[in-house]
């Protein structure tokens, strides 16, 4: 059992992956496009979001604090609290550290690896932060959709990056829908990071993308939307 997983991006034309680095536009800028991927994420109607390590970390802005006297802790799943809406990070070696149980108002949830130490799993337990810690030497990401749906109903997950992240959910086959948002910019930094990365061997011969929609939006920025099918 999976949820419904959507890939959403923003991208300059040339697919790369930090706005910060764009060129501008005389038909708007960072903001504008900023506030059309907000736009277009409500309308996912996700019940979850997932990021990557760096990413969430960004988000969470919490410094390492595990407690004095750790304890028993749960191993694989602890469920912390059921809630309307989860922040989900991928985190195989357990370097993010959170402020509280919630990230931009939602419940937070640590997707471990199985080396990830009993005193971290502790500081996210005080914390009020569920987690899964992977059983096998890798982060299993089809068991681990399943356990999220399972464990907390999550039936549409949006998946934002980073590159890593979005490239081990495509290479596996989990992705269903990739909806990006390519603004009226340019990047062109050698080696900048784009919106997906799944290692030398790439997608080829794994995935398929077929075109649902194409719409152009405010601001310069054009809406794509694809069916993504497993080869």
């Amino acid at each position: 059992m999976k949820p419904y997983v959507i890939c959403l991006m923003e991208t300059s034309l040339d697919g790369r992956l930090h706005p910060s680095r764009f060129t501008s536009s005389p038909q708007g800028g960072r903001a504008d496009w900023g506030r059309l991927y907000e736009q277009i994420h409500a309308t996912l109607n996700a019940d979850a979001w997932l990021v990557g390590r760096v990413t969430m970390a960004e988000m969470a802005k919490g410094v390492p604090h595990p407690p004095a006297e750790a304890g028993a802790v749960a191993r694989p799943l602890h469920v912390a609290a059921q809630a309307k809406s989860y922040a989900i990070a991928l985190d195989p070696a357990g370097k993010v550290h959170f402020r509280g149980a919630e990230v931009g108002g939602d419940h937070a949830i640590a997707l471990l690896g199985r080396d990830v130490p009993d005193s971290h799993l502790a500081e996210l337990a005080a914390d009020g932060v569920s987690y899964i810690v992977a059983e096998g030497d890798e982060i299993d990401l089809a068991a681990t959709l399943d356990i999220l749906v399972r464990a907390f109903g999550i039936r549409r997950l949006a998946l934002e990056g980073g590159a890593r992240a979005n490239g081990a959910f495509f290479a596996a086959g989990l992705v269903d829908e990739f909806s990006v948002l390519i603004a009226p910019a340019l990047d062109a930094r050698p080696g900048s990071e784009a919106i997906v990365d799944a290692g030398p061997d790439g997608l080829a011969g794994k995935v398929s993308l077929s075109l649902l929609a194409a719409e152009t939006l405010d601001h310069g920025v054009v809406h794509l939307r694809y069916a993504v099918t497993p080869v």
